[in-house]
């Protein structure tokens, strides 16, 4: 069976926030020209906000942009931000509510709303539709198709491949997507986007980028429980207990329900910390356990976030492609926000690629008007005005660095005359097993906190079993070689879906399995591996987990 070929002005590799807001504006760019434009949208997922998690407080000031007209086309933002809380989090029963003048004002969050980011997606999807775009969930990625240097577009991934190689008598094979630009939208460590920044070699002159795991629950909750709007937000306990950093949210949504989540970052040294255990444990704190005390956990999820700022972007054009979104980094993340940053990402990538479609270009080029484009925007200001933010908090931790941080932003508007640097990867950051303290875990009590398998079952995770696995050991070996005696395999640990075990044999031996099956394609394995071991490549279309209202 030969592999179908189809040709189109723009591919965009998923279906995202970038990548739907760079569909939506070529699309309307087309309509007010009257120029015809073919663009094909493509996402693993088995529908369009199947894989998408995030907190959500959205800012609103790209879509008011891409759709003025936003509320009467009836996007899903029915939840105005009523109330900011920030805690500091001492003890597992203490800790303290920071006046709201001493918070960051980047995390002063009037005028934004509490979403579902999968169902803004959703929404963003029907009006590209709408729009003339052609939208093909459950196609995944493969590969680049690279041709003399130039990106001509993507492979899609065979269907029907057993484990062992064969073809399997549903076997399909992937398609080529040809265009003229392709714009890749993967989301963080995106494994096209990845392979990409280093054979164009766009981190030239770059720190490294930097991660966080972030782990969500949507819970229903007792009525009188229940404050639409309150935004809750903490530091400290429980991962400064393990010299780790990162924050915890928790927000109230319509209909009786909040989305709790902790966000770990992937610097973290200490390898026997489990993120996962992490967010356990902080679901027991009275200032989280108020709210959830009777309530129901209904869903579950993990993702990892690209928060490395403006010092970890890389070059975001290379000949006949563009990196956007969080495939290329823009979040911002002094305040844990990056949809509406990806979004404008993608509107600029639309319209550098549309006017040099409309001018006639047959494609192949590497755009550099949109590093232009780019640089003048809102997006590269307010990526500017936070660029020390990440590194004074690695640095000097979440007190002193944080003090300095909100000296950097709220009296000087980000505009010292210097720029930090945080020039260590996330995996490198690891310690030796024999250097640090082990950690133990209290058991899941089935009502706030659970074990992995139960959550797995609540992201809807499924992948066709019978196929090869996407989670790729570039050295079979090295998991009980190397990374068991030196940091008694993180994997098992840093994995929250139950991928990653060491298990014993009858004759005493170890050997690491792999269940595929429960990947809830977060990412985490790719980035925070020692060695760098571990690929993670998009197994069949449709896979993965199915996210309600995350």
């Amino acid at each position: 069976m030969e592999r179908e070929s189809m040709e189109f002005d723009v591919v965009i590799v998923g279906a995202g926030p970038s990548g739907l807001a760079a569909a939506c504006r070529l699309m309307q760019q087309a309509r007010e020209t009257g120029q015809e434009l073919s663009v094909c949208l493509v996402e693993k997922g088995a529908e369009i906000g199947a894989h998408i998690l995030s907190g959500a407080v959205f800012e609103p000031r790209a879509l008011n942009e891409l759709f003025p007209d936003w509320q009467e086309r009836g996007a899903p933002l029915n939840t105005p931000v009523t109330e900011d809380h920030i805690h500091y989090l001492t003890s597992a029963t203490n800790g303290k509510q920071i006046p709201h003048p001493l918070t960051h004002k980047t995390m002063h969050n009037q005028g934004n709303y509490i979403i579902s980011l999968g169902n803004l997606c959703r929404w963003l999807g029907e009006q590209a539709e709408q729009l003339g775009a052609e939208v093909f969930p459950g196609f995944a990625a493969q590969t680049a198709i690279i041709e003399e240097g130039v990106v001509q577009g993507i492979i899609t991934a065979d269907m029907g491949v057993a484990a062992n190689g064969s073809k399997k008598e549903s076997y399909m094979p992937g398609m080529e997507l040809r265009a003229k630009y392709t714009l890749f939208a993967e989301g963080c460590r995106g494994h096209i986007g990845k392979q990409l920044i280093d054979d164009f070699n766009l981190d030239k002159g770059k720190d490294p980028q930097h991660y966080g795991i972030g782990i969500k629950e949507l819970w229903d909750v007792p009525p009188e429980h229940h404050q639409p709007g309150l935004v809750v937000h903490t530091a400290g306990w429980p991962l400064s207990e393990n010299d780790a950093m990162g924050g915890s949210f928790l927000y109230h949504i319509e209909n009786n329900q909040v989305v709790v989540g902790l966000i770990t970052d992937l610097n973290y040294s200490n390898p026997y910390l489990n993120p996962y255990d992490e967010f356990q444990r902080l679901k027991h704190h009275p200032v989280i356990s108020q709210y959830l005390t009777g309530g129901k956990r209904v869903s579950y999820g993990a993702r990892a976030i690209t928060k490395g700022g403006l010092q970890s972007l890389p070059k975001m054009t290379m000949p006949g492609a563009l990196l956007i979104g969080c495939d290329a980094g823009t979040l911002n993340y002094a305040k844990i926000k990056g949809s509406h940053t990806a979004m404008k990402s993608g509107m600029v990538a639309a319209e550098v690629v549309f006017k040099a479609i409309q001018a006639g270009d047959e494609g192949g080029k590497d755009l550099d008007g949109f590093t232009q484009a780019f640089e003048e925007s809102w997006l590269y200001r307010e990526l500017h005005q936070q660029r020390n933010f990440g590194p004074l908090v690695h640095k000097y931790g979440a007190i002193a660095g944080g003090g300095l941080a909100w000296i950097d932003l709220n009296l000087f508007n980000g505009k010292l005359p210097f720029t930090l640097r945080d020039s260590t990867p996330d995996h490198a950051q690891l310690k030796p097993a024999s250097a640090c303290s082990n950690i133990e875990y209290p058991k899941p009590d089935g009502k706030l906190s659970f074990d992995k398998l139960s959550s797995v079952f609540l992201s809807n995770t499924n992948h066709e079993e019978d196929q090869i696995c996407h989670l790729v050991l570039t050295d079979s070996d090295l998991p009980i070689r190397d990374n068991l005696p030196e940091y008694d395999e993180p994997a098992q640990r840093y994995c929250p879906a139950g991928v990653y075990e060491v298990i014993t044999n009858d004759d005493g031996s170890k050997h690491f399995q792999i269940n595929a099956q429960n990947c809830v394609h977060c990412k985490t394995c790719d980035i925070k591996d020692p060695a760098q071991n571990i690929t993670w490549i998009a197994p069949e279309g449709g896979g993965g987990p199915c996210y309600p209202n995350m």
